[in-house]
């Protein structure tokens, strides 16, 4: 009789199952890339997940994040996912931290105690603390580039941070990564030029946002069954 495992293990053996069960990954973020991603690891069968965020879902997040539905707006971001996952793997360890990760809370989130860490936050002065937290504590980390204004799903890939071009927010992130002695990292970015901002606001599709969030996964992934 076939269970909640048997098609993956068909794919990555009962080992890799196995290592994936006993992997803890944190996932810092949960938009339109973040919630992508976690579900991803926990539908692998990741044994226990940390999602951090400290946001509320809002009618705006609807046409891209999977947190969000119609019925969900208003309710915390990490407390509708962990009921997501636990309804999708009741075996997985869910961890809830509704905060939003900044030099001032990170003593709050032990990262020596994950085995990898999805940085799918926006906010640079979060994004390069973690970056540089994770790197100091030996925990791998793969990050998010820029997902706003693009339409160009087929463009996003995995690739080291000093081999991305034209993503404004990975020429940012390179530049403040080599003062800080980092200069390889794993990103999800793509190379389409963001469309011509019309308002403040960034605008973004159903589509996009979620390939990034898969790519993550699917190399964390990989990482963890090596």
């Amino acid at each position: 009789m076939e269970h909640f495992y048997s098609r993956t293990a068909l794919l990555l053996g009962e080992a890799g199952v196995e290592k994936l069960k006993n992997s803890r990954v944190a996932v810092f973020g949960l938009g339109g890339v973040g919630s992508w991603c976690a579900e991803a690891l926990a539908r692998a069968g990741v044994g226990t997940l940390a999602v951090i965020d400290k946001d509320r879902v809002e009618e705006s997040n609807i046409n891209r994040q999977l947190v969000a539905l119609t019925s969900t707006v208003g309710k915390a971001k990490t407390s509708v996912m962990a009921a997501r996952i636990g309804d999708i793997n009741p075996a997985c360890r869910v961890q809830e931290y509704e905060l939003f990760y900044l030099p001032e809370t990170a003593e709050r989130v032990d990262l020596s105690e994950y085995d990898f860490i999805a940085d799918c936050i926006d906010n640079m002065t979060a994004k390069l603390h973690l970056i540089c937290a994770a790197k100091e504590k030996n925990v791998p980390v793969i990050s998010a580039m820029g997902a706003g204004n693009k339409l160009n799903a087929e463009a996003f890939r995995v690739s080291d941070l000093a081999a991305t071009h034209t993503d404004p927010l990975a020429r940012i992130l390179r530049r403040e990564l080599k003062k800080r002695g980092i200069e390889h990292l794993p990103v999800v970015w793509s190379d389409e030029l963001p469309k011509a901002a019309s308002s403040d606001t960034v605008g973004s599709i159903s589509f996009v946002p979620p390939v990034m969030g898969l790519l993550m996964a699917g190399y964390i992934i990989g990482e963890l069954v090596k």
